[in-house]
């Protein structure tokens, strides 16, 4: 289980993250200030940190630049309400590993996450079945060949992955998705797309194996 620390001074951002994290399996460590976070990474082996940039006793910049020179394995992924493009250079070239900025939905947080993790542990590919996903290269191979998703598909489809075997609700779906690229998601066009991602990637897409419908509450994925 990873160890998420979250360092953010705004306590209903850090009770929200907190919730969503335990939901989605992390064991979640939480400070709301530099000082409190620097305590807690003497005492535990932390995998990543999501750092606000603007803390009650310090700041999230200068703090970042610390946590790398001591720690420089550790994931940094910024959360912040200051978008403008000077703050996202700042934090990235103080060795942050990405930069989100307030607000935030729930799904790009997880994705984003996600993928420090697996970037910090080695793990760049999953199979599912006969299918390779390659999350560096944004690529889903079945026998060696290339399937060619849309953005959405693909999105849709890592969502599912994501949490293999567990389901996934059509809401939890459709509100992690109804904004992506700006392009508006409705119930029907949610069925629309996972009828796409069946005809590419399953053997027979009337009788399903990989994305399965679980009748009356959504999908999931069997590995």
């Amino acid at each position: 289980m990873n160890n998420i620390l979250i360092v953010e001074d705004d306590k209903s951002i850090l009770e929200n993250l907190n919730s969503l994290l335990k939901s989605e399996g992390y064991s979640v460590l939480t400070a709301s200030g530099q000082r409190e976070a620097e305590n807690i990474l003497s005492q535990n082996e932390v995998d990543l940190i999501l750092l606000d940039v603007t803390l009650k006793d310090g700041n999230g910049f200068s703090f970042c630049r610390q946590i790398k020179e001591n720690t420089p394995n550790i994931p940094i992924i910024f959360l912040t309400a200051l978008d403008d493009e000077s703050s996202l250079i700042t934090g990235l070239s103080l060795g942050a590993d990405d930069y989100i900025s307030k607000p935030f939905r729930s799904g790009e947080l997880l994705a984003r996450l996600h993928r420090r993790l697996q970037k910090k542990s080695g793990i760049s590919k999953m199979k599912i079945q006969n299918l390779i996903v390659n999350f560096d290269t944004a690529q889903v191979l079945k026998q060696g060949k290339e399937i060619n998703l849309s953005a959405l598909e693909y999105k849709i489809f890592l969502l599912l992955i994501r949490r293999p075997g567990i389901i996934l609700s059509r809401e939890q779906l459709l509100s992690e998705i109804w904004d992506f690229g700006g392009d508006f998601v409705n119930d029907n066009t949610l069925t629309v797309y996972i009828k796409r991602l069946r005809e590419k990637l399953e053997d027979d897409p009337k009788e399903p194996k990989i994305i399965v419908t679980v009748r009356g509450i959504g999908y999931k994925v069997i590995k």
